[in-house]
């Protein structure tokens, strides 16, 4: 008797290259914006702009993970999602409630504000399409 075979899940196919490409494009912005920040101006905000390098970090590994296939692929955009998601509401609660820790904004301030809450809502939708995707 054969074995069924497991089909490896498959991120980057339909609307999932859409979610690719909006990644790539964050994770470009945010790597430009943390280099220049911590370029020409740690010393005003050391704290954000390091977020901004880390929150750079996460994009740029989501879309890697998102682009690739395979159940460990998945895995990686499914932690990268989740840590963007995290650090969102965390970054964005803090800098809503202690603005003196943020003097200077990060892709993730305010919920993503200065990236018309987009970082809010792009690890939903990352989420949402890893969970679509995690048997077909």
């Amino acid at each position: 008797m054969a074995e069924k075979e497991v089909a490896e899940p498959k991120t980057a196919v339909g609307a999932g290259r859409v979610l690719v490409a909006v990644y790539a494009i964050f994770a470009l912005a945010a790597t430009s914006r943390a280099g220049v920040q911590i370029a020409t101006k740690f010393h005003e905000a050391p704290l954000a702009y390091l977020l901004s390098a880390f929150s750079a970090v996460v994009y740029v590994l989501a879309t890697v993970a998102l682009a690739r296939s395979g159940r460990v692929w998945w895995r990686v955009a499914l932690v990268a999602c989740t840590v963007e998601f995290l650090g969102v509401l965390t970054v964005g609660t803090l800098s809503v409630f202690d603005q003196a820790a943020f003097p200077q904004a990060t892709v993730w301030s305010v919920y993503g504000r200065g990236y018309l809450f987009i970082p809010l809502v792009l690890p939903v939708i990352g989420l949402l399409w890893l969970r679509r995707t995690a048997r077909r």
